[in-house]
């Protein structure tokens, strides 16, 4: 069975999952631009019974997500760089970064979301073929 790793920048926060993530999409929100500081954020999400182990300390940010209910980010306190998050929204699960991985070999998203809010120059690759959301699902 596949294994990953993601960490923080420093790598003091890590996070292994096992297997492979039931969902990896990109987000054009507003709310993951600025939580990423790029044009869009790209995860994946594992179901936490995926989740193998959590190494390192990390600092919670919470805010309130358009569902109303609250996302909790956990970002190393060291470096800064947000490794996952669990939404209120959707129980039982854990979103990462892809970029926490390092893994050029994961696969591309299936999902977009926020499209609204895209940078009109932000090229998606026409050949992955993707799910288009208005909003978060």
């Amino acid at each position: 069975m596949t294994s990953r790793v993601a960490s923080c920048f420093c790598g003091q926060l890590q996070v292994t999952c096992e297997g492979e993530p039931f969902r990896r999409s990109m987000c054009h929100c507003i709310a993951c631009q600025k939580r990423t500081g790029s044009i869009y954020g790209v995860n994946v999400r594992y179901y936490a019974e995926q989740i193998k182990a959590v190494d390192g300390k990390s600092t919670e940010f919470v805010r309130v997500g358009d569902s109303g209910l609250p996302i909790t980010y956990r970002f190393c306190p060291d470096c800064g760089t947000t490794v996952y998050w669990t939404l209120e929204s959707v129980p039982g699960v854990v979103a990462l970064g892809v970029g926490a991985f390092g893994d050029p070999t994961l696969p591309p998203p299936k999902v977009a979301v926020y499209e609204a809010t895209r940078h009109p120059w932000a090229a998606i690759d026409p050949s992955v073929e993707m799910e288009h959301f208005p909003g978060c699902p």
